[in-house]
C-alpha cells in the first residue's frame, strides 16, 4: 500500500527570463539568511532583523493543549463484558473473521459483502478503485454511502451487535482516497509548520466529520512518524514534524479531533517509519537505532498519542534488530511487547499485509497467524483473505497459534467497536464543509526560508512554471482573485512531489520542502500543499497582503528547523 498504512500515493510537476527592471526591483529587497550564500542583488546587511527569516531555538515546539485531556479511549467494563461474552460464544471460524479487514477490487461491493458474511470478517477497507465516481469524475457521495452501508450490513449478518469497521486512508496531502467534493487537505507537515495544536485538532475533527457522513468508522491516520528529511523516502510530508515532541502533540490533537467526530483514528506506523531509508512497500526496511535512540525520537509521538487516548496503533513493516533481527515489527513479539509497555490497551493493527516487506518473507496466508501469535489484533489487507482465514483456523488447530491469543485479539476488536457503537452517534458534516479550516491550516503554515518577510515580494504580474496543470491553474485563479496578473514579471517555479530544484526568481515547494536546499533562487517558500486554499495563502504572501507565519518543522539543508519569518 502506499504507506498506507493505511497509506500512500503521489503527485506532480517550465522556464523563461525576466525583465531587468523587474529583477532589480525584487532583488533589491531580498534578504538572504546568513546560512545562505549571498547572491548578486541580495539585501543589504543593514535590513532590520524583523524583515529577515530567522530560525527558532532548536527546542521550540508546541506544548500540548490543556484541552487535550486523555479520552482514555473509552471502553468501560460493560463494553468489555459484552465483547467477551460475544466472543466466547463464537466458533474458531467466527473469531478468525473478527481479526481480518481485507481489500477488494472495483466499485461493486456485493462480492465483498458476501465474503464478509461467509468469513465473519470485521469489515473492509476502501481503496481508490472502490470509490464510485460521478459524471464529473468526482466521488459520488450517495453511491459511496450506499457501498459503505452494504458492507456495514454484511458485518452484522451473523448477529453481531456492534458496527463494522469500514476504513479508509484519508490523511490529507498525497494520501487521500476520497477527493472532491470532499474537502482537500494540505500535507500533514503543514501542522508542524503552523505549530498550532488547537487548529490541528479542529482539522482532524473536520476531516473526520465529512467521512463519517459517508459511513466510515475508521481512518488510518494520522502519521506519528518523525521524518528525518530527504533520506526518508516514504513518509516525508506525511509526517507532522521532524521534532518528536511536536509530532506527538500534533498527532494526539488530530486523533482526538477525529474521535470527537465519531471516527476511530489509527496512529501509525510504530516503531516509526520516518527514520528508515527503505520503502516498506518495496522491501523490508531495517531500523538500526538502539532502544534508547528510539525512545528519544521515534517512540515519543506514540507515547503521546497513547496517553491522549488513541484507540488503535498501526504497526509498520520495519525490522528492528534491537527488538528482533530480520522480523518486521508487524510480526514481531518483542515489538508488540514494546508497544504494550507504553500502556497501550487498544487494538494493534498491522500495516497492509500485501506489501512487499511482508510478502517476500511470508507468502500466502502465513503472515496472518504469525502476526496474531506475535501480538497483532487486527490484520489489514491480507493478499488473499480466504487463505489468511484458513491459515488462522489451521494454526489454532495445530497449536501454533494459541486459542487464547486469538480470543484476546477478537475481544479487543469487539470491545473497541462495542464502545464505539454505544458512545458515538456522529451527525457528520457535508462534503466540502472543511474548506475554511483547510485554508486556515495552509495560511498558518506557509514558510519563507529566504526572501523578504514584509511587504510585497512581487508586484503587478508573475510568470508561473513547474507543478502540474492543475497546480498552475489554481495558482493563476488565486492570483486573479488577488489582482495579480500572470504572463509577465518574476518567474515563480512550483516544485511538486519528489520534484527537483527549478530556476527562476521564486521557488515554491508544494509537498515536502527538501528540494529548496538545492535551489539557487533568491526567494524560497515552503507551501506544504497544493489545495486552492494553499495557493490563496501563497498569493497573499507574494502580494504582501499577509505575512508568512510558518516555521520549518524539519531542517532543510543549511536551513535549521524553526527557520521562518518572525
Amino acid at each position: 500500500m502506499a504507506l498506507f498504512l493505511w497509506t500512500r500515493d503521489s503527485i506532480h510537476k517550465t522556464s523563461l527570463i525576466l525583465a531587468a527592471a523587474a529583477v532589480a526591483a525584487m532583488t533589491a529587497c531580498t534578504p538572504i539568511p546568513a546560512t545562505e550564500p549571498a547572491t548578486d542583488g541580495s539585501a543589504p546587511a543593514s535590513m532590520p532583523e524583523s524583515e529577515r527569516p530567522t530560525a527558532a531555538p532548536p527546542s521550540a515546539s508546541p506544548s500540548p493543549d490543556p484541552g487535550l485531556r486523555p479520552l482514555g479511549w473509552g471502553p468501560e467494563q460493560r463494553d468489555q463484558d459484552a465483547a467477551a461474552a460475544a466472543v466466547a460464544a463464537m466458533s474458531v471460524e467466527e473469531k478468525a473473521g473478527q481479526v481480518l479487514m481485507p481489500v477488494y477490487s472495483g466499485t461493486d461491493p456485493e462480492a465483498q459483502a458476501a465474503t464478509i458474511e461467509r468469513l465473519h470478517l470485521a469489515g473492509s477497507i476502501i481503496m481508490g478503485d472502490n470509490i464510485p465516481l460521478d459524471a464529473r469524475g468526482q466521488a459520488d457521495v450517495a453511491a459511496m454511502t450506499a457501498v459503505n452501508a452494504r458492507l456495514a450490513q454484511a458485518t452484522r449478518a451473523d448477529g453481531r451487535p456492534w458496527p463494522g469497521l469500514i476504513g479508509v486512508d484519508q490523511e490529507g496531502g498525497i494520501v487521500a482516497r476520497l477527493g472532491a467534493p470532499l474537502t482537500e487537505w494540505p500535507t500533514a507537515l503543514s501542522y508542524g509548520a503552523a505549530g498550532d495544536v488547537p487548529l490541528t485538532k479542529n482539522a482532524g475533527r473536520a476531516l473526520a466529520a465529512e467521512i463519517a457522513s459517508l459511513g466510515f468508522t475508521v481512518d488510518f491516520a494520522p502519521d506519528a512518524d518523525v521524518t528525518i528529511g530527504p533520506a526518508d523516502p516514504t513518509i516525508g510530508a506525511r509526517s507532522m514534524s521532524g521534532n518528536p515532541d511536536q509530532a506527538g502533540a500534533l498527532a494526539a490533537a488530530f486523533s482526538q479531533g477525529m474521535q470527537e467526530a465519531g471516527v476511530l483514528p489509527a496512529v501509525k506506523h510504530f516503531p516509526g517509519h520516518g527514520s528508515v531509508t527503505v520503502d516498506s512497500h518495496l522491501d523490508l526496511p531495517v531500523q538500526p537505532a538502539t532502544i534508547a535512540d528510539l525512545e528519544a525520537r521515534d517512540w515519543k509521538p506514540f507515547r503521546a498519542a497513547i496517553a491522549a487516548g488513541a484507540p488503535m496503533v498501526m504497526t509498520g513493516h520495519i525490522a528492528v534488530p534491537a527488538l528482533e533481527p530480520g522480523v518486521p515489527a508487524s510480526l514481531s513479539g518483542p515489538a508488540y511487547a514494546a508497544l504494550r509497555g507504553m500502556g497501550f490497551n487498544g487494538v494493534a493493527v498491522t500495516d497492509a499485509l500485501n506489501m512487499a516487506a511482508v510478502q517476500k518473507q511470508y507468502p500466502g496466508g502465513s503472515a496472518a497467524p504469525t502476526a496474531l501469535a506475535a501480538g497483532a489484533d487486527l490484520l489489514l489487507m491480507p493478499t488473499d483473505v480466504g487463505q489468511a482465514h484458513a491459515a488462522i483456523v489451521a494454526a489454532v488447530a495445530a497449536g501454533t497459534l494459541p486459542a487464547a491469543r486469538l480470543d484476546e485479539a477478537a475481544r479487543r476488536v469487539a470491545t473497541m467497536m462495542t464502545w464505539r457503537g454505544r458512545t458515538s452517534a456522529p451527525s457528520g458534516a457535508a462534503p466540502g464543509s472543511g474548506g475554511d479550516i483547510s485554508a486556515r491550516v495552509s495560511a498558518a503554515a506557509v514558510t519563507v526560508l529566504s526572501g523578504p518577510c514584509g511587504g510585497p515580494i512581487v508586484q503587478g504580474s508573475i510568470r508561473i512554471a513547474g507543478g502540474s496543470p492543475q497546480d498552475r491553474a489554481r495558482f493563476e485563479a488565486a492570483a486573479a482573485k488577488a489582482g495579480l496578473g500572470t504572463g509577465a514579471g518574476p518567474l515563480v517555479s512550483l516544485i511538486g512531489y519528489a520534484g527537483r530544484p527549478a530556476g527562476g526568481d521564486i521557488a515554491v515547494t508544494l509537498d515536502a520542502p527538501w528540494p529548496l536546499q538545492d535551489s539557487s533562487t533568491p526567494v524560497k517558500i515552503a507551501l506544504y500543499g497544493r489545495t486552492p486554499g494553499a495557493f490563496d495563502a501563497l498569493v497573499a504572501v507574494l502580494a504582501g497582503k499577509a505575512r508568512a507565519p510558518g516555521k520549518l518543522p524539519a531542517a532543510v539543508g543549511s536551513y535549521p528547523a524553526g527557520t521562518g519569518c518572525p
